[in-house]
């Protein structure tokens, strides 16, 4: 067998990069691991004119922010339902690209060979005024998103 996985597998993208390959690849997932509150209040990815829709599981748990510790093997379960294979693309974002890079590493030591962190997240990082979402990230290039 070749080599063991690990973090190294972990490539980051920016967003632009995310979308075109998840129009390039029909089993290319994103994978959105920040918490039910943020899909809800700030928004989701919206993968409608792709085809496909945001696959949402949650890194840390609010709000105590504990690492959900059945996260690798919840998010295998929801890959697999999907027919996503070890060698598919996966894109992980959150706010701004940390607890994603943490869950793309999980799941490339899970198996996963192409493992991809959104660098800039959904809703990037502060701008001067200490706002997210008007730099860089999903929302702030214009990507489609809807309210959770």
């Amino acid at each position: 067998m070749g080599a063991h996985p690990d973090e190294n597998a972990v490539d980051e993208v920016d967003v632009a990069t995310a979308w075109k390959g998840l129009q390039a690849s029909p089993r290319s997932q994103l994978v959105d691991v920040r918490t039910r509150a943020e899909w809800t209040y700030v928004g989701i990815p919206d993968l409608g004119p792709v085809g496909k829709r945001a696959v949402l599981v949650e890194w840390q748990t609010f709000p105590d922010q504990s690492v959900d510790p059945r996260f690798a093997e919840r998010l295998a379960n929801e890959l697999k339902a999907l027919g996503v294979q070890l060698d598919d693309d996966l894109f992980f974002i959150c706010r701004s690209g940390s607890r994603s890079l943490a869950a793309a590493k999980a799941m490339a030591s899970a198996g996963f060979r192409a493992c991809h962190n959104v660098s800039e997240g959904f809703e990037g990082p502060l701008d001067d005024e200490r706002h997210r979402g008007t730099l860089l990230g999903w929302k702030a290039i214009g990507l489609p998103w809807q309210q959770g």
